[in-house]
């Protein structure tokens, strides 16, 4: 085995446990705001969907995220976990970041698929921006660095 494939941990099959620890895992590695740390997360041929861009394997990857995260300032992200099955996980999200002086909420979801050694092979996310005030913003712990275990989740946010 490669070491570009080192297995991600944990494997599918998933069951309710291991998904909701994979997903807080994927958030965790996103927060880092690292884009060569969150690509570890994906096989080596990983297929994206991000928006309206399609984007296929690791350098791939990280081109996006770099590009993603010089835009989008004071990033922070949420993430939970919709649904499940043997290798694949939905999830929806929410993230703020600050684009210009503007403040934007972004909502969306997730469809993922992994390989049996748990790396990510598939990724499609949709995802919508909503502006918001400074005031209005809700992910507020220090940055870039994991959400806190005490700082609530998504669960009974609408909006």
């Amino acid at each position: 085995m490669s070491t570009l494939e080192t297995p991600r941990p944990p494997l599918p099959p998933f069951t309710r446990e291991s998904a909701v620890l994979k997903v807080r895992a994927a958030e965790d590695a996103w927060n880092s705001r690292d884009p060569e740390r969150v690509a570890l997360a994906y096989t080596t041929d990983s297929a994206w969907r991000n928006r309206d861009s399609f984007v296929t394997g690791r350098p791939a990857i990280i081109a996006l995220l770099s590009a993603k995260w010089s835009r989008e300032q004071d990033y922070r992200l949420v993430k939970d976990l919709w649904a499940f099955t043997d290798n694949r996980i939905a999830v929806r999200f929410q993230y703020e970041c600050r684009i210009a002086g503007q403040w934007y909420r972004s909502y969306g979801n997730e469809q993922w698929e992994f390989a049996e050694n748990g790396l990510m092979r598939r990724r499609e996310a949709s995802v919508n921006d909503l502006a918001i005030a400074e005031g209005e913003r809700r992910f507020l712990w220090d940055a870039p660095a994991p959400r806190p275990q005490a700082y609530p989740g998504l669960a009974g946010v609408n909006g």
